[in-house]
């Protein structure tokens, strides 16, 4: 079932306790030590159960073990929000057997991004619970992530701009923000990682991007690969629907890569034009959010307006209550 109403969750308040939980890739005990040290610095309660460190190959263990700490973590009235400590593979398993009722009756703030995109992408379509696109417990946290991080997730007031962090002049490329095609628009907040947005499409969990602000990031993808993805979600003919696109920084995807050369491949620059710029409506490119250290949180469902001409997103109403 999908819903048509949107869930804002509670602001995260100080002390609170935040759970964490890892529905993707393995992490270490180093890296979960390192995460609660940093949520504690900022005032924060932590909890996990000893899923949080599972290892099967690849993924942080069984489908089952997961869902059980995802559903516990929504279920636990001493847990305020959730944190997933990182991203990898693994989050698309688990979409078919999540407990949707239970998350609906128990809304909370549930952050993360890149592999992290398909659940939080599920939740919202099945819940219309607004999930939060941004920092995972590994990210770096720098002095720009964290006002976001506070600013998206604490403060209730009802309008607030997202500025994206200007790069260096020196920085390469895929750092450099330009402007495809100028404007205004207005529309829900949709989107997250290129390749999770590209494998979703023909399934029950698909992106609706029909006059939304769709924004899209994504890694360590040569020009082909980026071409292959942003065309498949072309010929699905949503993505055309869209009423405004915000790309952001598409960290080691350009001809940085080897064996990749102006010879025998566009550049990221090239491919996104050529697909992109004949769409009719405002997108930018650049913006500070993704597998990048400085990450802007975007909180998906949420009424926001793109401008191209501040190269800001507005958030039109509150993002946690």
């Amino acid at each position: 079932m999908e819903t048509s109403q949107t869930i804002v969750p509670q602001r995260l308040k100080k002390g609170a306790t935040i759970g964490l939980i890892t529905p993707a890739g393995v992490i270490t005990p180093e890296k979960l030590h390192s995460t609660k040290q940093l949520l504690h610095s900022l005032g924060y309660e932590t909890y996990h159960t000893q899923n949080v460190l599972l290892k099967r190959g690849y993924l942080a263990g069984t489908d089952k073990e997961k869902l059980d700490d995802l559903h516990l973590m929504f279920k636990k009235d001493e847990v305020d929000a959730i944190m997933c400590v990182r991203g990898g593979y693994g989050t698309m398993r688990l979409l078919p057997y999540i407990d949707y009722g239970l998350i609906r009756k128990n809304p909370k703030i549930l952050i993360g991004y890149s592999d992290i995109t398909a659940l939080i992408q599920a939740i919202h379509k099945k819940t219309g619970l607004v999930g939060f696109h941004g920092v995972v417990g590994t990210s770096a946290f720098t002095e720009y992530t964290i006002q976001n991080f506070f600013d998206i997730l604490t403060n209730p007031e009802g309008s607030k701009t997202i500025r994206s962090f200007p790069p260096r002049p020196d920085s390469v490329e895929a750092y450099l923000p330009y402007v495809l095609n100028e404007g205004k628009a207005k529309g829900r907040l949709i989107g997250g990682n290129l390749a999770l947005l590209a494998s979703l499409m023909g399934t029950p969990y698909e992106p609706d991007f029909e006059d939304k602000i769709v924004f899209i990031e994504d890694i360590d993808e040569a020009p082909y690969r980026i071409d292959r993805m942003l065309t498949q979600l072309l010929l699905s003919g949503k993505l055309q629907k869209a009423a405004g696109i915000v790309l952001g920084v598409f960290n080691a995807c350009d001809l940085d890569r080897e064996n990749l050369s102006p010879e025998n491949s566009l550049s990221l620059k090239e491919v996104i034009n050529d697909r992109l710029s004949s769409l009719n409506m405002p997108i930018m490119y650049g913006f500070s959010f993704g597998h990048i250290q400085n990450q802007a949180i975007f909180p998906v469902g949420i009424n926001a307006e793109i401008d191209t001409d501040s190269f800001t997103i507005r958030l039109l109403e509150p993002t946690v209550l």
